[in-house]
């Protein structure tokens, strides 16, 4: 078999061939993307933002994940990012949305952004996926039932209001049937030039006032440098079936409808725990199924 042998020059020859090859071949760009770098979602799937009843109370959300591709995808956490809210929300989660399902993946808003915010034409709303094996994908995403407009707009009419006066429920007195109990109303200026104008206070699914189911006329209005204040509210069982009370979530949270810079809307305030109690007892004692 013939052999063939490298002398010191066929080596030398050899060497500057491979540099030249390799000078010649094609690099791979110095800005490639490294990996886990954004890519897109599998076509076919699609993003948007929910919120389910039982949400609410916790100011929970749902980033439901509809995989119409033909395979399944694997999320390893999500972060959800929006301009009217402050801060990001991490749900730290793997979680596997097969293909052909529908996924909600549940995560809990962050405070509503109420100082130098967006517009609305400017406001953007963004959830990035880390995906399994490392990728991650980022997206914009809808929220078709506009529930986190609602939430923005209530908080900060709430923040807002919160610059002139604060308003809460300071004492409860109860009463024998048919007479109405009192609820007292305190009204603590914040101070500063700024001014709200307080209209009505709207009925509950328990309580009306007086023998009247209408709203509670107010028609006042507030600066942040008036002496604070009291007003006596006069309250009545709106319903006496015993489930009602048994049942209650809502009875002793108050909507009070608010002006503010221009701005009106209603803002809860909640009666605390001890006197919700004792209101909901009043109201048993009242309608005559209580212990007496």
């Amino acid at each position: 078999m013939r052999r063939f042998s490298l002398n010191s020059a066929s080596v030398t020859a050899l060497t500057a061939l491979v540099l030249v090859v390799s000078a010649c071949s094609p690099q791979p760009p110095a800005s490639a993307p490294a990996t886990g770098s954004p890519q897109q979602l599998p076509a076919g799937v699609e993003v948007e933002l929910f919120q389910l009843r039982s949400d609410v109370a916790e100011r929970g959300a749902q980033v439901r994940v509809i995989n119409g591709s033909d395979e399944d995808l694997v999320i390893t956490s999500l972060t959800f990012s929006d301009d009217w809210f402050a801060g990001d929300a991490v749900r730290d989660r793997t979680s596997t949305v097969a293909a052909g399902r529908t996924v909600d993946l549940r995560f809990a808003l962050p405070e509503s952004a109420c100082e130098d915010e967006p517009d609305a034409a400017s406001r953007t709303s963004r959830v990035a996926f880390e995906l399994e094996g490392g990728g991650t994908a980022e997206v914009e995403v809808a929220d078709p039932l506009g529930f986190t407009t609602l939430i923005h707009e209530k908080e900060c009419l709430r923040h807002d209001l919160a610059r002139v006066a604060t308003l809460e429920w300071a004492q409860f007195t109860p009463s024998a049937a048919p007479l109405p109990a009192e609820l007292r109303l305190a009204i603590t200026p914040a101070g500063g030039d700024e001014s709200a104008e307080l209209v009505e206070i709207q009925t509950t699914n328990l309580l009306q006032f007086a023998d009247l189911p209408t709203a509670f006329p107010l028609a006042m209005t507030v600066t942040g440098t008036d002496a604070a204040t009291e007003l006596a509210v006069p309250i009545v069982p709106l319903r006496c079936d015993p489930h009602a009370v048994m049942e209650d979530k809502r009875g002793t949270v108050f909507n009070i409808e608010v002006a503010v810079d221009g701005t009106q809307g209603a803002v809860e305030v909640a009666a605390p725990e001890a006197m919700r109690g004792a209101i909901l007892r009043w109201v048993s004692d009242w309608c005559g199924f209580g212990p007496g």
